[in-house]
């Protein structure tokens, strides 16, 4: 397998070379990603799409995460990272239709992990229905949706668990699924993230009302 090249970034952002991906996370190098949250609204309600990666995913395997997210390579411009989109989710989406949400840089550790980002955010308002996405397996092994309003209130007021609607494929059959989830189904993005990522969807939201 080709090695990944990462462009690696100071505490300033500023650029200074490369590294490959293996060395970014073992050193802790600042480097750049692609994140595409979908939402929807269905009955009056904003709703959030969430992948739900793989159980054969080396970080995180079988935990719910944003919609559509990867590295964008040394050779790649953050435009380039839109092939996340149907390479996870097999939707077809311009980047002209996504809305930019800012760079949000943030820094999550584990044992012998550190995955230092500086996250370029983006947010897809979604007309696509449920049965329209075909996840790559190795990635993505279903999709799930949740009001806004209901993951809002799970991670900062309090609530302990909300519902979660979609599909997983399970031995290449897609099966809907209903359920309940918690903070801890979730990759554990720091709060600031979720926070920052929210309140620009939920102020969006309004300012189409």
């Amino acid at each position: 397998m080709e090695t990944e090249l990462l462009n690696i970034f100071d505490d300033d952002r500023k650029q200074i070379g490369v590294a490959s991906r293996a060395e970014v996370h073992t050193k802790g190098h600042w480097h750049e990603t692609f994140h595409c949250w979908f939402i929807s609204k269905e009955d009056d309600r904003d709703f959030i799409y969430f992948q739900n990666r793989s159980k054969d995913k080396k970080d995180y395997p079988d935990l719910l995460d944003i919609t559509a997210a990867g590295h964008i390579l040394s050779n790649e411009s953050v435009m380039d990272g839109i092939r996340e989109v149907e390479e996870e989710l097999g939707i077809n989406v311009a980047f002209e239709e996504l809305v930019p949400l800012g760079v949000i840089d943030y820094c999550a550790e584990k044992e012998h992990f550190i995955d230092k980002e500086l996250a370029h955010v983006f947010l897809y308002h979604s007309h696509h229905p449920l049965e329209k996405f075909s996840p790559q397996p190795e990635e993505v092994s279903g999709i799930v949706r949740i009001a806004l309003d209901d993951f809002y209130g799970l991670w900062f007021t309090g609530k302990e668990s909300i519902a979660a609607d979609g599909f997983e494929i399970n031995n290449g059959k897609r099966i809907p699924v209903s359920k309940n989830v918690r903070k801890e189904d979730f990759v554990p993005h720091e709060d600031y993230y979720y926070r920052r990522v929210l309140d620009s969807m939920r102020q969006l939201e309004t300012e189409k009302c």
